[in-house]
C-alpha cells in the first residue's frame, strides 16, 4: 500500500471511528458503506477495517493510556475529533507493526490539521511524543 494510499485510508477511518463514537450507529454497517464507495479499493477497505476494528476492540486501554498523558484533558470532555485521532494513531503505535512511530505521529499531526481545531495538531503531537518516548525507552 502506497503512503498516499495510506493517508487516505487514515482519513476514511478517522471518519468512520468519529461517526462511531458520536452515533449509536453499528461498525459493521458504517463500514458496509465503504464498499459502496468506488474510490475505496479492496486493500484500502481491509486496512480500514482492521484499524476500526482494532480501535474499537482497544478502546478502554487507549483512553488509558491518553488519560496518563494528557491528565488535564479529560478523555470524555475531549473534542470527539481529538480523542478519535489520538485512539486511532495510539491503535497504530502500539497494537500494529511496520510503521515507525514518527510516520504515525505525522500522520495524526496531517490528520488533526485537517479536521481538529486549532489546538488539536498541539495536543496530538504532545499526547503522541509523550507516549513514542515511553515506547523507545521501552524498546531499548
Amino acid at each position: 500500500m502506497t503512503m498516499s494510499s495510506r493517508r487516505k485510508a487514515r482519513s476514511i477511518t478517522l471518519q468512520v471511528l468519529y461517526e462511531l463514537d458520536c452515533t449509536t450507529h453499528r461498525r459493521e454497517e458504517v463500514l458496509a458503506r465503504l464498499i459502496y464507495d468506488e474510490s475505496v479499493n479492496e486493500e484500502t477497505y481491509d486496512f480500514v477495517a482492521k484499524l476500526v476494528k482494532g480501535v474499537c476492540q482497544h478502546r478502554r486501554q487507549l483512553d488509558s493510556v491518553i488519560e496518563q498523558h494528557a491528565p488535564a484533558f479529560p478523555v470524555a470532555q475531549m473534542a470527539p475529533i481529538d480523542r478519535t485521532i489520538l485512539r486511532l494513531a495510539l491503535y497504530e503505535m502500539l497494537f500494529t507493526s511496520g510503521t515507525p512511530l514518527k510516520v504515525i505521529i505525522n500522520e495524526a499531526v496531517e490528520l488533526a490539521k485537517l479536521f481538529g481545531g486549532d489546538s488539536t495538531p498541539r495536543l496530538v503531537n504532545g499526547v503522541l511524543g509523550s507516549v513514542a518516548e515511553v515506547e523507545e525507552k521501552g524498546a531499548s
